[in-house]
């Protein structure tokens, strides 16, 4: 294929999330396009990044432009480990093996205890050393004391790179063994997200739209260096990631492609190596052409070029396909986990029941009984729930038996003590009677070590039933997603107070509030914002720090008192969706600080309609319990109405002998037609002519979770 339209560079990290203001040690990346370089992106935990990278690739993938994006961690190990991990020496079957199996989310990773699971398989003492955490890890000793690695120390390739540091290496300065475990498993969904647009260098053939390369900003460790001097306060990893990607755009495509004819099957390769003059002079020569532009920012809101008016099926997608869980997970018991979203799969520790036991009260014998009467003697004793009987029933006699008892040796089946009439020490009844008629079976319902609830699951009190059953005290849950909300405008006061000319009370954020609270998410109350940017920011730098995602509602459009709007756009943080969707406006989508923010119409119908459809969702992803589709269901209508095309329509409604009706008022000023309203009735996005009797689908509130 042709040479590189835009060349990317990425600063990688294998730590937790870093803080709101950019800093070092983070994960820093830079885009030029056409020999142009666009401001470093400053990312603070992976998931971020994530979402970031799936923006750029599909921004350039829509433009057209071929994109060579370029990490800064090996893409292999030393020969000998992937056979030996996933018996093939398939580098890329080695990036499933580590994402089928890493777990991260922004305060907390796996990565420590991955590293002694696999050292144990090798003996316990190697490849990997060098435990970060103050627990212990059995296998993963905190220095090399004791150490022994089956395979090479270093792969060929970093034999050649001066100051190069071993993969096997897990904390500590030059942690490459940490950024490789928590990389690779990003570069497998990345490569599954677009399979077919994404190769892998050296290992596929790059005749695709992406290629993902290994590239060190070691090479160019000189020009890094006097571009430092020159900057005031620079941090070191912005300046490598834009020298890097300015470099490889200066060098002539011949020449990259010489670079790229590289044999390393297994290991990989790191570009650019031996070529460090001139990588070197281009990244000095990128720095004396000039300033840099302006910055066009990506980010996981970002449209496709050319996107307008974004159909709501498509806006969904998009949110669904880019964001990431945000919060940390940890372990807590089962009588304080109500409602949190389950981190982990839970594993029934016992079987439930855990043994075969009577399911009523009776008597119970061996094998079935064919019809007729039948006499049977009793057999001394019987079995109660928590008195199991200590013996065997003999052939041919019963045993009386209660309801939860266990079933002893030589008991199948058990009758109802009301079909059975009882004289001295025998029983008359009529067959016929099934061999284990009601006797439960050891475990059918749950047998021991089976998932019995899979992680994303928000646990209900029913769940509490089930986990207890089985035996579970504890549980792996992820923290509650923190929601900050804020209103804004003058004009705005709180309930209660009086207000004066040209006020108006503020009913979004008690309204939002209570939304978060009912969809189980913490909501953090920043209070109202007047029209003042200084305000504003610092309103939405506290909101950064306090929270993992940010409501505002209010000057989202582009008036002149539109100040969110207006803020985001300054910050290059803004993308405002022109969602066709009615009610609504423009829903303005953001990153404020590396935190996602929704900013919502100030109209409260449409606020609340934009939140249900939109940021319910999205929330739900970012806190770990997935992508929530509300269930509707088709009921026949008792209204007339004929439609447009070109917008979703969602009408306020409500079930009413068996046929939904909708609010007097499409008006989106009516709030009381939201507490009218027990659902959503949602019209299509083509025309439609409805009259009564038709069939229309129905959302209740409850199937958003309210």
């Amino acid at each position: 294929m042709t040479g590189f339209d835009t060349f990317a560079m990425v600063d990688w990290s294998g730590g937790n999330q870093r803080p709101v203001k950019p800093s070092a040690d983070a994960i820093w990346a830079c885009v030029v396009r056409h020999g142009q370089a666009e401001e470093p992106v400053y990312l603070r935990h992976r998931g971020l990044a994530e979402c970031w990278l799936e923006g750029l690739i599909e921004v350039e993938l829509t433009a057209g432009r071929r994109l060579c994006l370029g990490f800064d961690f090996p893409f292999g190990y030393p020969v000998g480990f992937a056979q030996a991990l996933t018996g093939s020496d398939d580098p890329l079957m080695l990036w499933d093996w580590f994402e089928a199996r890493i777990e991260d989310a922004p305060g907390h990773n796996n990565r420590f205890d991955l590293a002694g699971k696999i050292n144990r398989k090798f003996g316990g003492t190697g490849p990997f050393w060098a435990n970060g955490l103050k627990r212990d890890i059995d296998g993963l000793g905190r220095t090399k004391a004791g150490y022994t690695n089956p395979f090479p120390e270093r792969r060929v390739v970093e034999g050649l790179a001066r100051g190069s540091f071993t993969c096997w290496q897990m904390a500590g300065a030059g942690a490459v063994g940490s950024q490789v475990m928590m990389g690779l498993p990003v570069l497998a969904r990345l490569r599954r997200r677009f399979a077919g647009q994404v190769a892998v260098w050296p290992f596929e053939v790059l005749d695709t739209p992406v290629a993902l390369v290994e590239i060190w900003p070691s090479l160019i460790n000189r020009a890094v260096m006097e571009e430092m001097q020159r900057l005031v306060t620079p941090i070191k990893d912005a300046v490598q990631v834009r020298l890097v990607a300015l470099a490889m755009a200066g060098i002539d495509p011949d020449r990259i492609q010489r670079m790229l004819d590289v044999d390393a099957p297994e290991e990989g390769w790191i570009l650019g190596q031996s070529y460090e003059d001139e990588l070197n002079a281009a990244a000095r020569a990128s720095v004396a052409d000039g300033p840099v532009p302006p910055p066009l920012r990506n980010d996981c809101f970002a449209l496709p070029t050319g996107v307008e008016w974004t159909p709501v099926d498509q806006a969904l997608r998009l949110l669904r396909d880019r964001l990431k869980v945000v919060v940390g997970s940890k372990a807590m018991g089962l009588t304080q986990a109500l409602g949190h979203v389950l981190s982990a799969d839970v594993v029934a520790q016992r079987s439930n029941p855990p043994v075969a036991n009577s399911a009523v009260d009776g008597y119970g014998f061996a094998g079935a009984i064919p019809p007729g009467a039948h006499v049977m003697p009793l057999q001394a004793g019987r079995a109660a729930a928590g008195v199991p009987f200590e013996g065997v029933v003999a052939p041919g006699k019963a045993l009386r038996v209660l309801t939860g008892a266990a079933i002893p040796p030589g008991m199948e089946t058990v009758i109802l003590e009301e079909d059975v009439n009882l004289k001295g020490d025998k029983i008359a009844f009529n067959g016929p009677l099934k061999q284990g008629a009601n006797a439960r079976r050891a475990g059918e319902d749950v047998m021991a070590s089976k998932v019995v609830l899979e992680a994303g699951r928000r646990l209900t009190p029913a769940d509490m039933a089930l986990l207890s059953a089985v035996g579970v005290g504890r549980v792996e849950t992820y923290a509650p997603l923190r929601v900050a909300v804020l209103s804004t405008g003058d004009e705005l006061v709180e309930a209660g107070q009086v207000a004066g000319p040209g006020k108006i009370y503020d009913a979004n954020r008690p309204m939002l509030l209570a939304m978060l609270e009912k969809f189980g998410f913490q909501g953090v109350d920043l209070g109202r914002v007047p029209d003042d940017r200084a305000t504003l920011r610092a309103a939405l730098d506290t909101a950064a720090e306090q929270a993992d995602v940010i409501l505002t509602s209010g000057g989202a459009s582009a008036g002149d008192e539109d100040h969110v709007s207006a803020l985001l756009s300054e910050a290059g943080a803004l993308q405002a969706w022109r969602i066709a969707i009615k009610p609504g406006r423009p829903l303005a989508l953001a990153m404020w600080q590396g935190t996602p923010v929704f900013g919502l119409p100030g109209n409260p119908v449409a606020a609340m309609i934009c939140t249900l459809v939109f940021a319910r969702p999205a929330m739900g992803l970012l806190a770990g319990e997935g992508w929530r589709e509300p269930v509707g269901f088709e009921v026949s209508a008792d209204f007339d109405k004929r439609k447009k095309a070109g917008r979703r329509e969602y009408l306020r409604a409500r079930v009413r002998g068996g046929v939904v009706e909708v609010f007097g008022s499409e008006g989106s000023g009516r709030i009381s037609g939201l507490s009218w309203a027990e659902g959503l009735v949602e019209l299509p996005d083509g025309a439609l002519d409805i009259r009564r009797g038709d069939l229309v689908r129905y959302i209740p509130y409850g199937s958003f979770g309210l």
